[in-house]
């Protein structure tokens, strides 16, 4: 059986190596299947809150935030499971930085705490992740954040979610899906 620590150092140093960084935003079937093998059953375990005692440090709370966030959208890129542990992660990410955690992190590290609070369909959540961007310094971050608040802002959800939901689309959310870069 594999010690705590050693699972959040496979899965930070997995996440944050060189090879993985060039598919962050821009990833492949192929990434996306190594994911799904090596980490997929790691992931149903922190859906069942087995790791949730990881959030008490900064290294194992980011972990857990990639596992319950990150991974998800690329082991499950074409069903709702993706979204499915979206809320989880915010939980885990909200106590963390409560906690003044996020603020051990580098700024890489830290842009992936922010991230399940850009994810989020409440404009609430996507206040907070525009506050955190800007506070953190995180420009390049801040950009995207701002153009997920504007999408919340406007349609009250991510357009690009609902045929994978099974949500019926506006002919606004239509339209604007001809034109939006997802």
């Amino acid at each position: 059986m594999i010690k705590d620590d050693d699972l959040i150092q496979d899965v930070l140093q997995f996440w944050f190596a060189e090879e993985s960084r060039s598919k962050w935003f821009n990833s492949s079937p192929e990434f996306d299947e190594q994911i799904r093998q090596r980490f997929e059953n790691v992931w149903g375990q922190a859906r069942a809150e087995s790791f949730d005692h990881w959030e008490q440090e900064p290294d194992g709370a980011l972990a857990l935030v990639i596992i319950l966030d990150q991974f998800p959208l690329n082991m499950f890129r074409t069903d709702a499971r993706q979204y499915s542990t979206e809320a989880h992660a915010r939980m885990i990410a909200d106590h963390a930085i409560n906690q003044g955690l996020d603020e051990k992190l580098d700024m890489a590290q830290r842009a992936f705490m922010y991230l399940p609070f850009m994810h989020s369909e409440s404009i609430e959540d996507q206040d907070r992740s525009v506050e955190l961007y800007q506070k953190a310094g995180l420009d390049d971050n801040l950009r995207f954040a701002i153009h997920h608040r504007d999408v919340i802002r406007r349609f009250a959800r991510f357009p690009h979610r609902n045929q994978v939901l099974g949500r019926d689309s506006t002919a606004e959310e239509i339209e604007y899906l001809k034109t939006a870069n997802w």
